[in-house]
């Protein structure tokens, strides 16, 4: 027998196929929040596998579109690597080596066959899992997927990962105070912008929306916003979409065709306008809904020992009695711990609460720092100093529903304040009217 081989095992299967009992598939926030939980549940060495297609541990994304890009103090690995993000201990490499669970990065997977409980990488490889985690997060949605001409030149940037933050910081370095073109109104457009004027750009944001953040922000809100952006030097052109690209002989960028007819010089340009969740890999074979795969409160699927978490992940948001997707980082944290605890409790034949999530979101940008809890339906009142030219401006606003204070948003806060416009959304307390309200403004939420 040649040396190497065992029996009954040919060489080529055991260098070939790999084995475990829980794989996280996806290798950003959640992948680490969840590996940060089976640690605390308890793992045993060579159990969990996280299989990520980049080539760093997990770590918080939302660095990249501040911090990493800062010309001075810049954020970098392994600075923020998961979990440090929410206050907790940062998990480095030796981190998983030192808890037995198998990091394994740079391999993209490319088949996954969910009634075998297999997966295949594009190197060939096959991972065999009892229990799976799918965690693969989003993707950018990208100008050429609609075939915006020109639109693979040089130095035209997206953000979603650390290589691509790596790229545009190197961009960032060639074309010093050069010009820069931010395509898109929300938050990566918002962030991006704040981040190339720092890096002393010349900086023109486009987006064909009537005022930026559209999803979230009343008009009055983003009034604000456009207004500070515009006093620091920031171009806002609305209502127009770029068409086009026109690139130099070595294939750089170096103008933006609008579709109301103008152009735009450009040194670089960065392009958020929106992501898809990552779900190809599952189509077919799991139940979806609102563009992502249905899970119940555990983030269970419709398929036995698969689970889905973060961005991709369809769920009942218990406090509207609703399906949602939610994409953000902190039920990308969230999601990830309740999937794992459901897991483990599943298995020792206890039960763990249905997820009662409450919506979060916030930026930072500038001296900026907004909070949003709860759900933007319903009739609005803002409240505070909304005025962009106060030298510490904090204002912020209600959404009322049915009488009931549904969701809140708030400008300049302070921890003690966001806790409770969070606790408003939470609790939605009754209203007798809405000028009532907007008159007691920020102490409405702090006397609940």
């Amino acid at each position: 027998m040649p040396s190497g081989q065992t029996m009954g095992q040919p060489m080529n299967l055991s260098m070939a196929e790999k084995s475990f009992k829980y794989v996280i598939l996806g290798g950003g926030v959640a992948a680490g929040y969840a590996a940060r939980e089976f640690a605390k549940q308890g793992v045993q060495p060579g159990e969990l596998a996280i299989i990520s297609k980049e080539a760093v541990a997990p770590y918080e994304r939302p660095a990249l579109s501040k911090a990493y890009l800062f010309p001075e103090g810049a954020a970098r690995l392994p600075g923020f690597h998961v979990c440090v993000g929410s206050g907790g201990e940062r998990l480095l490499p030796e981190w998983y080596k030192e808890k037995g669970i198998q990091l394994i990065l740079s391999t993209e997977i490319v088949k996954a066959d969910l009634p075998a409980k297999t997966l295949v990488s594009a190197a060939g490889e096959t991972f065999k899992y009892q229990i799976l985690i799918i965690a693969t997060g989003s993707t950018v949605i990208r100008l050429t997927d609609f075939g915006v001409e020109g639109a693979d030149s040089k130095n035209i940037f997206y953000l979603r990962e650390i290589d691509d933050a790596d790229k545009l910081l190197e961009a960032i370095k060639a074309k010093k105070n050069g010009k820069a073109v931010i395509v898109g109104g929300g938050y990566i457009g918002l962030e991006l912008a704040a981040v190339m004027k720092i890096n002393n750009f010349d900086v023109t944001m486009v987006y064909p929306e009537p005022w930026c953040m559209p999803r979230l922000f009343t008009p009055d809100i983003a009034a604000f916003y456009e207004e500070y952006y515009a006093n620091k030097g920031v171009k806002i052109i609305k209502g127009t979409v770029a068409v086009g690209f026109t690139s130099d002989s070595n294939g750089e960028v170096k103008e933006v065709k609008l579709k109301d007819g103008r152009a735009l010089e450009a040194d670089i340009v960065v392009v958020g306008v929106g992501g898809r969740p990552l779900t190809t890999l599952f189509k077919g074979q799991v139940e979806e809904e609102k563009g992502g795969i249905k899970t119940d409160a555990f983030f269970k699927t419709s398929v036995p020992n698969v689970y889905a978490v973060g961005d991709l992940a369809t769920f009942p948001l218990k406090l509207y009695n609703e399906l949602r997707r939610v994409e953000h980082v902190d039920h990308a944290r969230k999601s990830a711990e309740q999937a794992v605890k459901a897991i483990k409790a599943s298995e020792e034949g206890k039960s763990v609460d249905e997820y009662d999530y409450l919506p979060y979101f916030y930026s930072r940008s500038f001296d900026l720092s907004w909070q949003f809890y709860g759900d933007n339906v319903g009739d609005t009142v803002l409240f505070g100093d909304s005025n962009p030219k106060s030298q510490k401006a904090k204002f912020g606003s209600y959404w009322i529903k049915d009488g009931k204070v549904v969701g809140a948003f708030l400008e300049g806060g302070t921890a003690e304040e966001n806790q409770a416009i969070a606790k408003v959304a939470k609790l939605q307390p009754s209203v007798q009217s809405l000028e009532a309200v907007k008159h007691e403004g920020l102490s409405f939420a702090c006397k609940i």
